[in-house]
């Protein structure tokens, strides 16, 4: 793809149906557990991108059968039951936050010494927490650059296993939840009991949600005391011989958002309101400031008002929706304040502050929080070449203000190969 793509807008309202790729976020948890179940599962409706694709060949790297049929969106695992057949591995993960932080839990599972390492931001996304807390539970976890004054822990990490020995165990749930969704999926193959108690409150509860769901569809419950204490005993998932994964909520924002923005009408398919996936919510966010949302079983439909108003509304919850709702905030008749997303600081890149720096590109007026920020309606906006900073989000958000002003150039568009690589083929769909 070139290094930059014009948007050009949409001048009619918007009449379209879409479908979008599977769910990241299910893909890696379920490539995870089918591993550590004892047998082949069947994976559909998975998601090839960047991320599940580098996660899919640590697996492999680490001697597991997995089966990638890319033309039928399908992966076939077959798991040990917790055995890691590598004694010995280097795994790169490029910029994949989950499976950085779910391969440094599983891994101690092994016996041997394995290292794991990305590209450079990935040397930056702390992992330190999740490292004290596996500390804790005696494993042996080494970072291997340099950790100076009040810096967190980042990857490249050296993780020297010898099977997870369990017991009690504490952490924070405010930098990232695929901390504790790494432990409570690694904990049913410790050789005890483990005990997980937060410290703080939890970021992105609905994805610790999605996590125990998951979990108990491959057979494992664990017992809970709301989101701050977790018990998980020594137990095992078992295969499944087909296991579908939903379409990718955070995907589906862009594609609800569109209305909102050029008005008209889109349908998602083969996505529901009763998906395990937290962004889902994100429909309510748009329904507050005036669209309407229809709902079947298998599809979502959003109608966008003649104009939308602003809101002030709390994204911790959901804060990879943050970005989307940031494009449709110039659009709207009173200003829009989003709260709680100060987590989205350390996630592909900065996506608090690199959001405000290119709306005020556009010439949109934008105060920068330290948990979000405000953002004014606009007039007109002028011509800018958007940064995307190598963030799939960035990238897929921006696009959607060239939906309806002539004006905006996307760098670097290819970087959504992250999670969604035929996102802009999928967005010309709604001309």
């Amino acid at each position: 793809m070139n290094p930059s793509l014009k948007i050009i807008p949409i001048t009619h309202l918007l009449n379209a149906t879409v479908r979008v790729p599977g769910s990241k976020s299910l893909t890696n948890r379920a490539l995870l557990i089918a591993s550590l179940a004892n047998g082949t599962t069947y994976l559909t409706n998975t998601l090839f991108s960047d991320d599940s694709r580098y996660f899919a060949k640590a697996l492999q790297t680490l001697g597991f059968d997995l089966q990638l049929d890319e033309a039928h969106h399908s992966m076939t695992v077959t798991g040990l039951g917790g055995k890691i057949p590598a004694k010995k591995a280097e795994l790169f993960i490029g910029n994949a936050g989950t499976a950085a932080r779910f391969l440094s839990a599983f891994l101690t599972l092994g016996n041997g010494e394995y290292i794991l390492d990305g590209e450079p931001r990935m040397r930056e996304r702390p992992i330190g927490d999740l490292v004290e807390a596996l500390a804790q539970l005696g494993c042996d976890i080494q970072p291997l650059q340099k950790v100076e004054g009040g810096k967190q822990i980042c990857p490249p990490v050296k993780i020297i296993a010898s099977g997870l020995k369990g017991g009690k165990t504490k952490i924070a749930g405010d930098i990232s939840s695929q901390f504790l969704s790494a432990l409570l999926m690694t904990a049913p193959y410790a050789q005890a009991p483990i005990e997980v108690e937060l410290t703080t409150d939890l970021n992105s509860k609905p994805y610790v949600d999605m996590t125990i769901a998951i979990m108990k569809d491959f057979g494992v419950e664990i017992q809970r005391d709301d989101y701050s204490r977790f018990t998980i005993h020594p137990s095992s998932f078992f295969p499944l011989s087909s296991y579908a994964i939903e379409s990718d909520a955070s995907a589906a924002s862009y594609f609800f958002a569109a209305p909102s923005i050029c008005g008209g009408t889109v349908k998602v398919e083969n996505i529901s309101r009763k998906s395990v996936q937290g962004d889902i919510a994100f429909l309510d966010v748009l329904k507050q400031m005036g669209c309407e949302v229809e709902e079947t079983n298998n599809s979502i439909t959003v109608h966008g008002p003649s104009s939308i108003v602003g809101i002030d509304v709390d994204m911790r919850d959901i804060p990879d929706t943050a970005q989307t709702l940031a494009a449709v905030a110039p659009f709207a008749s009173s200003p829009t304040r989003i709260r709680g997303i100060a987590s989205a600081r350390v996630k592909e890149t900065d996506r608090v502050h690199a959001t405000c720096v290119e709306l005020d590109r556009l010439g949109v007026r934008v105060e920068e929080h330290e948990d979000g920020m405000t953002i004014y309606p606009v007039e007109k906006m002028r011509s800018a070449s958007i940064q995307t900073y190598n963030d799939h989000r960035m990238a897929m958000a921006f696009s959607l203000i060239g939906l309806r002003f002539d004006g905006v150039t996307i760098e670097n568009p290819s970087c959504v190969s992250k999670t969604f690589p035929n996102y802009f083929e999928v967005l010309e769909t709604l001309r």
